[in-house]
């Protein structure tokens, strides 16, 4: 059985897929992609259906828990995974290539393929290198200031590593989304208003 805090998680993050929930959606992305050196969004659509058909030559279908597209048309996937399955590289890199390749229609130029960036909020221990927040692109081995394209962006959000983190500061946005998500049912009332406060720092 999940406990209080980890069926909290789902839910807090679920419900952003749904119109109306833009500005708290907005001020956690701004949260994570700020980091990545991105300008601080203005604008967000959220797309409420978020459910990909099952493809023919690979039988998987996709749901999404949150999907936006940001004002330049870069869309955001947003996805909890509470359970280790071990797979879960694979699985981010299946979503991230679903979204990216439905973004095509027919008789489209690839050039009107937009950038799509995934966002894994994860509550065991991966990737079990780095820190709380990774983010991964396709670099050139030898030399990490030339990227392939932009159209690839992977975050994860490792929970586990942020319990364990000991310098938690809440004038970071990103820390204190990370403490709403994690906190107990007595103090998510005292808290809840915190994510809020100076999202675009």
């Amino acid at each position: 059985m999940l406990n209080l805090s980890r069926t909290w998680l789902r839910h807090a993050v679920g419900c952003w897929g749904e119109k109306g929930d833009e500005p708290q959606l907005l001020g956690f992305l701004n949260a994570v992609l700020g980091r990545s050196g991105k300008e601080p969004i203005e604008s967000i659509e959220i797309k409420e259906n978020t459910s990909f058909v099952k493809n023919v030559l690979s039988g998987k279908s996709c749901i999404l828990d949150v999907l936006a597209v940001l004002q330049d048309g870069t869309k955001v996937n947003i996805e909890v995974q509470l359970r280790n399955e071990h797979n879960m590289d694979q699985r981010s890199l299946f979503y991230w290539s679903k979204l990216y390749s439905e973004s095509l229609d027919e008789g489209e130029d690839y050039q009107e393929l937009p950038n799509v960036v995934a966002i894994n909020i994860v509550d065991f221990d991966f990737p079990a290198e780095g820190n709380t927040h990774t983010c991964f692109h396709i670099w050139e081995d030898t030399d990490p200031s030339l990227i392939l394209s932009p159209a690839l962006e992977i975050h994860f959000v490792n929970m586990v590593k942020w319990r364990k983190q000991r310098e938690k500061g809440l004038d970071d946005p990103l820390h204190r989304w990370l403490a709403w998500f994690d906190c107990t049912r007595r103090v998510r009332s005292t808290l809840r208003r915190i994510p809020y406060q100076n999202n675009n720092r």
